[in-house]
C-alpha cells in the first residue's frame, strides 16, 4: 500500500469511528433542507475571496509567495473585519483556483501543487469563528489551466511518486484523484470549516462518491456549486450574469427553484479580473447595492467578490466602498436580514416593475409576516409608487430611515403611496406593517382539476399550500385549469406563484421563460357551457402574478393558457408550465386600523448614573425627559414585554437642539440590532422627532436600551412607542 492510499484510509477511519464506509451507487440527491444549511439560510450574504499565486504581481515560486504574503503582513482579521463591514456572514477563500495556480495556503502532505507551511486557512477559520462567521473552501475539478502563463503549476511527476502509481494531473481524472485526496486532507484538520464552494463536478468524484463521503464524515459541512446545479448539492450559485434591464436585477438569471438554496456571486468592481491583477478599477454602487438588495428581496445569498491583493488588503476603491457599505446598510439592516423576499413562496406585497418606471423589490420578517418592506431601488418618475397588494391589510407605512409616516390607499388589490420624494440614491425603504391577508378563498372550499398534468404533479398541487409540490402541464399548451367553488360565488382576481426555476429573459435560442404569455379566463355556471370574460398576457417577470376577473359571480372558472414565454430552440422549456401554488381572490383588501402603539415613558425606564428627569422644556410627554449624562455609554433603558415573539419597528422620541448628530447604539436584549443609529439635529431642545428602528423581540419581557455612541451623550429622550 503507498504512502498517500495508507495515508488517506486512515484519515478516513479516524473520522468515521463506528460508522459504515458508503459504498460506490448511484448519484444521489442532498437534502433539500438541512440543519447544516441553517447558517447559510440565514445568511444575507459572503464574501468571495480569489487570491493566490497568480494575484499580481505573479509568482512562480509558493515559498516566495508566501514570504511576501506574510511580509506585506496579511492577517485573517482585515479580512473578517472587511466582510463584517458588508454586512455579510461568511468568506469563500479560493486559492484553489485553477487560474491562480491551483495554490493550497495550509502546510499540505499531499505533492502536486503549490502548498504553503503557514496555515492561512486555519489562521482565517479561527478568526472568523471569533466573531460569528464561517469560512468556506473553494475547490476546483478543472486542470485545463495547469500551464496558464507560461508556466508549470502542477507537479505530476511528485504527486504520482506520493500515489504509488503514475497521475496525470494535466487530466480531468489524474487532477480529479489530486483534489479527491485534497478533501479528504481539508476535512482532517478543518473540522469547524464551513464547507466547499466547488467549480462545476469531476467523474473521478462521482465515481468515488465523494459527496456523500463528505456529508458523512462531516455533517456541518455544506457544499456549493458553481453555475451546474447538481442535485446533491445543498447550494447553487449563479456567477456574474449581464443584460438584464435594469442591470441589478441579478435574480432575473437564476433558474434553481426555491425552496433549494440559490447564491448569486459577483464581482464589487464590475469591470477588471475576480482576482487583484494590478488594478484599482471603481465600485459601481448603485449596481452593486442593488444586486445584494434584489438578492436580499428574492431570497438569494449575495457572494461578492473583491481583489484581494498579496497582502490580503484590498484596493483603496473597494476599501472606500465597504467602509461606505458599513454605514449604509446599517441603516436598512432590518429590512435585508432575517427576512425573506417578497411575493415569492413566502408571501409579502409584489415585487419587481411598479408604476412610472419605477422598480424594486419586497422583504418579508421571518417571525412576523405582518411586518414588510418595499425597498425602491429605481424611483417612479412622479411622487406616487403603485405595488400590488396581495391581499394584505396595510396598517401603517413609514420611512425606515427616517421613521416619518407615509400617506397610503388601498383599493382594487392595490397600494398606493403619495406624496413621495427625496428619494435615496439606492435604496428608498419603506416599513409596512399589515393586519394580514383578506379576501382569499381557502382552498379546502374549491377542487382544481387541468386538462393536462405530469405524472406525481397534478393540479391539486396548485393549490394546497405548499411550495414543496408544483402542478407540471406535461409541455402541453392550451392547457386549462379549472377552480370549483361548489357554487356560485363572488371571484376578484386570480393570483399565481409560477415556478421560479427558467430565467425571465432570453438569455441564449435555448435558455428561455417558461412563465405564462397569453391566457383566457373563462366561467361557467355549469361545468359545460363556458364564457371568456378576459384574454390578456402576463408580463415575463419574476415573483407573484394577478389576472383580474371583471364578472360578479359563478361557480366555475378556468384558466387556459396558450403560450408560454419559452422558445422552440428550448427543448428544455419549450410549452413547459409550472405553478407552485394559485389562489381565488374573493375581494380586494382595504386599509385596515391598527391599535395605539404601547408608550413607554422614558422618566420611568432604568437610566445611567449622571442621568436626571427634566421638565425645563417644552413639549414633552408624560412628566419629565431624561437628560443622560454626556458621555459614551451614557442610557435609558425600557423593559418591553411581547405576546410572542416578533420584529416591530419602534419609535423613540428625542430632541436634539445642537447640530451634531448625537448617534446611539440601539440594544435589545444585550445585543446591538443597530450601531451608531443617527439622532439628528432637531432645530430646538424643545422640538421633538421620532427616531423609528426595527427590533427583534422576543416573548415575555424585553430590554431596549438607547446608549449614547459618543462623548456628547444621548439626545433628550422623551417616550418609546412599540406597535401592539
Amino acid at each position: 500500500m503507498s504512502r498517500r492510499v495508507l495515508a488517506r484510509w486512515l484519515a478516513v477511519l479516524s473520522m468515521l469511528l463506528g460508522s459504515a464506509l458508503l459504498l460506490p451507487g448511484p448519484a444521489a440527491r442532498a437534502d433539500l433542507t438541512n440543519p447544516r444549511q441553517d447558517f447559510l439560510r440565514a445568511s444575507t450574504g459572503g464574501l468571495f475571496l480569489h487570491w493566490g499565486e497568480r494575484t499580481s504581481p505573479q509568482h512562480t515560486s509558493c515559498s516566495q509567495w508566501e514570504t511576501d504574503v506574510t511580509n506585506g503582513g496579511w492577517t485573517p482579521d482585515y479580512w473578517v473585519t472587511e466582510a463584517q463591514k458588508l454586512h455579510v456572514q461568511y468568506l469563500v477563500l479560493a486559492t484553489f483556483h485553477s487560474r491562480l495556480g491551483y495554490a493550497r495556503p495550509w502546510p499540505s502532505a499531499i505533492p502536486g501543487s503549490c502548498h504553503t507551511q503557514r496555515d492561512f486557512l486555519g489562521e482565517l477559520i479561527n478568526a472568523a469563528s471569533a466573531k460569528g462567521l464561517k469560512v468556506i473552501l473553494y475547490m476546483t475539478d478543472d486542470p485545463q489551466w495547469h500551464d496558464d502563463g507560461g508556466h508549470e503549476w502542477l507537479d505530476s511527476a511528485a504527486f504520482s511518486s506520493y500515489a504509488g502509481h503514475s497521475v496525470d494531473l494535466t487530466t480531468r481524472d489524474g487532477f480529479g484523484e489530486f483534489s479527491y485526496d485534497n478533501f479528504f486532507e481539508v476535512m482532517n484538520r478543518y473540522p469547524n470549516l464551513g464547507g466547499f464552494w466547488i467549480d462545476n463536478d469531476n467523474q473521478y468524484w462521482l465515481d468515488h462518491n465523494l459527496y456523500q463521503q463528505i456529508y458523512q464524515q462531516r455533517p456541518n459541512y455544506t457544499i456549493s456549486n458553481n453555475n451546474e446545479d447538481t442535485l446533491i448539492m445543498d447550494m447553487i450559485s449563479n456567477e456574474q450574469k449581464t443584460g438584464m434591464t435594469p442591470s441589478y436585477d441579478y435574480p432575473q438569471a437564476l433558474y434553481t427553484a426555491q425552496p433549494r438554496l440559490t447564491e448569486a456571486d459577483f464581482k464589487l468592481p464590475s469591470t477588471g479580473a475576480w482576482w487583484y491583477d494590478g488594478t484599482d478599477p471603481t465600485v459601481d454602487k448603485l449596481l452593486t447595492l442593488g444586486r445584494l438588495i434584489t438578492n436580499a428581496g428574492s431570497s438569494v445569498k449575495a457572494l461578492m467578490a473583491e481583489t484581494a491583493q498579496v497582502s490580503g488588503k484590498f484596493p483603496a476603491n473597494q476599501e472606500v466602498f465597504n467602509n461606505f457599505a458599513n454605514t449604509y446598510l446599517s441603516q436598512i439592516w432590518p429590512s435585508i436580514h432575517d427576512t425573506e423576499g417578497g411575493g415569492y413562496m413566502y408571501g409579502g406585497l409584489k415585487p419587481g416593475f411598479w408604476n412610472d418606471g419605477a422598480h424594486g423589490v419586497t422583504t418579508i420578517s421571518k417571525t412576523d409576516p405582518d411586518l414588510q418592506y418595499i425597498h425602491v431601488v429605481t424611483p417612479p418618475t412622479t411622487s406616487t409608487l403603485k405595488i400590488r397588494d396581495n391581499g394584505y391589510r396595510v396598517s401603517s407605512v413609514t420611512n425606515l430611515r427616517t421613521g416619518a409616516a407615509i400617506p397610503f390607499t388601498q383599493s382594487g388589490g392595490t397600494l398606493t403611496l403619495t406624496g413621495l420624494g427625496s428619494w435615496d440614491p439606492y435604496d428608498t425603504v419603506f416599513t409596512v406593517v399589515t393586519n394580514g391577508r383578506t379576501g382569499i378563498y381557502p382552498p379546502s372550499s374549491y377542487t382544481v382539476t387541468a386538462s393536462a398534468s405530469a405524472s406525481g404533479h397534478a393540479a391539486s398541487a396548485a393549490a394546497d399550500g405548499s411550495y414543496l409540490a408544483y402542478w407540471d402541464n406535461n409541455k402541453t399548451l392550451p392547457v386549462t385549469v379549472t377552480y370549483d367553488l361548489g357554487s356560485a360565488k363572488t371571484v376578484k382576481y386570480i393570483g399565481l406563484n409560477q415556478r421560479e426555476d427558467s430565467v425571465s429573459y432570453a438569455r441564449s435560442s435555448t435558455e428561455t421563460s417558461a412563465r405564462i404569455n397569453a391566457y383566457k379566463v373563462l366561467e361557467s355556471g355549469d361545468g359545460s357551457s363556458w364564457t371568456t370574460v378576459k384574454t390578456g398576457t402576463l408580463p415575463d417577470r419574476r415573483g407573484v402574478a394577478f389576472i383580474d376577473v371583471p364578472s360578479a359571480s359563478t361557480r366555475y372558472v378556468r384558466l387556459e393558457v396558450d403560450s408560454t414565454y419559452a422558445a422552440s430552440t428550448d427543448t428544455t422549456r419549450y410549452k413547459r408550465l409550472r405553478l407552485d401554488e394559485s389562489w381565488l381572490g374573493a375581494a380586494y383588501a382595504t386599509a385596515a386600523t391598527r391599535a395605539a402603539p404601547a408608550r413607554y415613558e422614558a422618566e420611568d425606564a432604568a437610566y445611567s448614573a449622571g442621568s436626571t428627569v427634566d421638565a425645563n422644556h417644552l413639549n414633552y410627554s408624560g412628566s419629565g425627559f431624561v437628560n443622560t449624562d454626556n458621555a459614551v455609554g451614557g442610557y435609558v433603558e425600557w423593559t418591553v414585554n411581547a405576546a410572542a415573539a416578533r420584529s416591530v419597528p419602534v419609535t423613540v422620541r428625542y430632541a436634539n437642539g445642537t447640530t451634531a448628530d448625537r448617534p446611539a447604539d440601539v440594544i435589545v436584549n444585550g445585543t446591538t440590532v443597530a450601531a451608531a443609529h443617527s439622532f439628528g439635529g432637531t432645530g430646538s431642545w424643545d422640538t421633538w422627532a421620532d427616531a423609528t428602528v426595527t427590533v427583534p423581540l422576543n416573548a415575555g419581557a424585553n430590554t431596549i436600551r438607547v446608549a449614547a455612541a459618543t462623548v456628547n451623550g444621548d439626545p433628550n429622550l422623551d417616550y418609546l412607542e412599540v406597535p401592539q
